[in-house]
């Protein structure tokens, strides 16, 4: 798998290039980088053709690259191209790797991808972190990264970063977890309590749903609402491509959006929210399906075998979705909503309802709704690829800091 080509803004703020003799160099190795995950194996004449630049300067650039391990030559071009053949450049299947990792209510989870977007090595623990106090959770998930590393150096790889996605929201320093309500953390700090020799990342775990979507979808639109759900539910905005973050970091909470504001209490001190009727254990309940470790493959196979409870529970899940993401579509007016994280798996049995409720109460044209192809993976997946991807914003930083 190739990299995605990549989302039109620098990776973090602060990270623009200035405009400088060393700053052209540095875009432009970044264009080189860019152009072969997307489009390789090419040479260096069709690199050069893709971006204008002159083929001596690609060259100077490639043999940098090539030097800093992060490109590789593969040997002659496929035959049927005119003149001679150039060699075939590649990203390398050595060299940089983004770790990513993601907190769950009850799981930990950590891979390693290289350049070229394959996952290399995974670690998954199982548990419930529900009031455990962040210091053992991380100290846990720091065991799985430090395996999830060594299994990817012993393929000739190293970290170039660690992106953590979590179930709650994040301050805009990308590494305090605000408040996180499923797992009753407030104003964690996961840097100070996560050890990392490499730069870290924190980010709500819708958010980085979304932009796995966005790179690694197939034929996903730039502007789209992408729901996942796990024990919570949150939404990622994606518009013209780029992740709508809010003021504070804290836009899309669609789990307390309220569906019915008389309704039961939840855990971030609302009423009514739509975790309380859309949230796994909300349909477990609803379904009288007892909470195990395969909960969304258990629903599903009721739901298939035709347990009129087990379908009911979904169905009105999928009317309160509905009803919380009329107000989201009507105010961004998204060219899509996609469905991720479990609701992937139960797509047959909410979109229905889901679909019935949008088209009633949206006050344009029903707004599509697809299911995610990465299903669960997807926040995980996308912590991971957001390291890579600011490699190939910045090679010659990533680069760096490796010396």
């Amino acid at each position: 798998m190739t990299a995605p080509p990549h989302e039109t803004r620098p990776p973090r703020p602060g990270r623009a290039l200035p405009d400088t003799q060393q700053g052209m160099r540095r875009r432009n190795l970044a264009r080189v980088m860019h152009t072969v995950s997307a489009e390789g194996p090419l040479s260096r004449a069709s690199v050069a053709s893709r971006i204008g630049l002159t083929r001596a300067a690609v060259s100077t650039l490639v043999d940098e690259l090539i030097r800093s391990g992060l490109l590789e030559e593969l040997g002659p071009e496929r035959p049927g191209r005119v003149g001679r053949p150039g060699s075939a450049l590649a990203v390398s299947a050595r060299g940089p790797a983004g770790i990513g990792a993601e907190i769950g209510v009850d799981h930990l989870a950590v891979c390693a991808v290289d350049l070229r977007g394959e996952v290399r090595a995974r670690a998954v623990r199982h548990g419930s972190h529900r009031g455990s106090s962040p210091e053992p959770v991380l100290e846990q998930l720091t065991g799985l990264v430090r395996r999830v590393t060594d299994e990817a150096e012993a393929e000739g790889l190293w970290p170039a970063g660690v992106a953590v996605a979590v179930p709650g929201l994040v301050a805009r320093d990308g590494r305090t977890v605000v408040h996180a309500p499923n797992l009753d953390w407030h104003d964690a700090d996961l840097g100070a309590l996560l050890p990392c020799d490499v730069p870290l990342t924190v980010d709500n775990e819708a958010n980085f749903g979304a932009l796995a979507e966005l790179w690694l979808g197939d034929g996903t639109p730039r502007d789209f609402l992408h729901v996942s759900a796990e024990i919570g539910i949150g939404a990622g905005v994606v518009v013209d491509g780029r992740l709508l973050r809010g003021t504070r970091g804290f836009a899309g909470e669609l789990g307390h959006v309220p569906v019915y504001p008389d309704g039961p209490e939840c855990a971030c001190g609302g009423r009514g929210c739509l975790e309380q009727y859309a949230g796994e254990e909300a349909v477990l309940r609803a379904a009288g399906v007892e909470p195990g470790e395969d909960r969304v493959g258990v629903l599903a196979g009721r739901a298939a075998e035709g347990d009129e409870r087990v379908r009911r529970a979904l169905r009105e899940a999928g009317t309160a979705l509905g009803v919380a993401l009329t107000g989201a579509v009507n105010l961004l007016d998204p060219e899509s909503v996609v469905l991720g994280g479990a609701l992937a798996g139960l797509a047959p049995w909410l979109l229905p309802s889901l679909r019935e409720e949008l088209a009633r109460r949206t006050a344009g044209p029903a707004c599509p709704v697809s299911v995610s192809a990465l299903g669960p993976e997807g926040p995980l997946l996308g912590a991971a690829h957001s390291v890579i991807r600011g490699v190939l914003d910045d090679p010659a930083t990533a680069v760096a800091g490796r010396v």
